[in-house]
């Protein structure tokens, strides 16, 4: 039965596929009436044909997508990849991106520019060392502002038994049209306080890497509540920066 209707199901779209290829081939000969009623019916079918080669240039190119392979350091408690990395969003892009925006979930981009001419769009990665399915990409032509930074807000996971002797981990893949300065500043907000440890992204390469260690903050243990990563642009104005992959690691210091 599955056979016969395997055959059956090939039989018809073969004969769609000759139809609309006679229909092609009588479109300069054929009547206005007749070749609007043809066009309807092709854009409408257009439409369902790309949504099918979307989904399927997006499912079948590697890396797959929700892959969540990690490079973890050893004794790793806790890794994420942020969504945006990892999964296709409902809109996956936004031009004259406004102050406060959020951009898929817990990515948040903030600026005071008076008028915006930055965009941002999710772009699918498709290179063999690519281990996240998904890149950012993030446009900034005129920039008026004085400030630019993309704000993750990580789960509430990462601070579940944290302790100041966990060192936080970022990895990340960049790429830019032209150098400039990038700060990873994290926060973690205990009680009413909020420790916050910057570091400079090393962007001599393309992989960076920068640690957090918590060992020198005044963090009450007892009261860890929340915690997020900015990213700070230093000079964004007329670049581009993709960044292909954003990873996070949480794992004890060594003893000492």
């Amino acid at each position: 039965m599955g056979k016969g209707g395997g055959l059956i199901d090939r039989l018809a779209k073969k004969r769609e596929l000759r139809r609309w290829a006679a229909l092609a081939r009588r479109a300069d000969a054929a009547e206005p009436s007749e070749l609007r009623r043809h066009e309807i019916g092709a854009r409408a079918l257009r439409q369902q044909l790309d949504q099918v080669i979307h989904v399927a240039e997006s499912r079948l190119t590697l890396p797959r997508m929700g892959s969540n392979a990690i490079r973890r350091p050893v004794g790793t408690d806790w890794a994420w990849r942020p969504q945006v990395w990892r999964g296709p969003l409902a809109e996956p892009g936004r031009s004259s991106v406004e102050n406060k925006d959020r951009f898929g979930d817990g990515l948040t981009l903030f600026h005071d520019c008076r008028i915006s001419e930055m965009t941002l769009r999710q772009r699918r990665n498709a290179r063999e060392e690519d281990l996240a399915p998904f890149g950012l990409q993030l446009d900034v032509f005129r920039f008026d502002g004085s400030f630019l930074s993309l704000v993750v807000d990580m789960p509430p996971e990462s601070c579940a038994g944290l302790r100041k002797r966990h060192l936080i981990r970022v990895d990340a893949i960049i790429d830019m049209e032209k150098p400039l300065e990038m700060f990873a500043r994290l926060n973690v907000r205990h009680g009413p306080n909020t420790e916050q440890i910057v570091r400079e992204l090393p962007l001599s390469q393309r992989e960076v890497m920068v640690e957090f260690d918590l060992a020198y903050t005044k963090l009450n243990e007892k009261r860890v509540e929340q915690m997020w990563l900015d990213l700070i642009f230093d000079g964004p104005e007329m670049n581009q920066v993709s960044i292909r992959d954003l990873t996070f690691c949480r794992y004890p210091r060594a003893e000492l």
